[in-house]
C-alpha cells in the first residue's frame, strides 16, 4: 500500500507558553519528544487546508511539551496557532518493526474472515486500556474488532490491500 501523500496526526497545539510565542502541545509519538524530529509539520489552518512548517523547536516543560514556530516570536502571533492539528508526512516516519503497523497504514484495508467472508473495510482504529480496537464498516454496519495479533488479527498484508480475522461475521 503506498504511502506516499499520506498524513499523519501527531498531536495538537493546545495552548500558550510565555510571552516570546512559545506553544504548548500534546504529542502522541512515542517517546513523546520524537514529534520534533519528524519535520516539516503540517499544521491545518482550515479544513483541507494545510501550512507546511520547518524549523521548529521545542523542549519538554514541566510535564508537558512546549515548541516555537518560525517566525512566531510574539503572545499575539501565536495564539492564531492554539488548536490547530499537527500532522507530518507518513513517509518521514521511520518503518515499523516486524509485526508492527501504522494505523494510518491499516486505514482503508478489506477485512476479511479466516473463512473468507468480507466484513468490510478498516476505517480507523482507536486505543483502549487494554488493546486497541479495529473499527471496521461496511454498507450496513460497523464492528469493531480487537486488535490483538494471533488471536484475532492472523495477516495484515499492506501490499494486497487486505486483514484477515478471527471473527464471527454475526458478531
Amino acid at each position: 500500500m503506498a504511502t506516499a501523500g499520506r498524513r499523519v496526526l501527531m498531536g495538537r497545539i493546545v495552548g500558550l507558553y510565555g510571552v516570546q510565542g512559545w506553544l504548548k502541545i500534546e504529542s502522541w509519538s512515542e517517546p513523546r519528544t520524537r514529534i520534533f524530529d519528524y519535520q516539516p509539520w503540517q499544521l491545518s489552518v482550515a479544513p483541507g487546508e494545510m501550512v507546511e512548517m520547518s524549523g521548529i523547536k521545542g523542549r519538554p516543560q514541566g510535564k508537558g511539551l512546549v515548541c516555537q514556530l518560525p517566525q512566531v516570536d510574539s503572545r499575539e502571533k501565536a495564539v492564531a496557532w492554539v488548536g490547530k492539528d499537527i500532522y507530518v508526512a507518513r513517509e518521514s516516519l521511520p518503518p515499523p518493526g516486524k509485526d508492527e503497523y501504522y494505523w494510518v497504514d491499516l486505514e482503508g484495508l478489506e477485512v476479511t474472515t479466516t473463512d473468507g467472508v468480507v466484513l468490510g473495510r478498516v476505517s480507523h482504529l482507536f486505543a483502549t486500556g487494554a488493546n486497541d480496537v479495529v473499527v471496521v464498516r461496511d454498507d450496513e454496519r460497523e464492528r469493531l474488532i480487537p486488535f490483538i495479533q494471533g488471536r484475532y488479527v492472523h495477516s495484515v498484508d499492506l501490499d494486497g490491500g487486505r486483514m484477515v480475522v478471527d471473527w464471527d461475521p454475526e458478531f
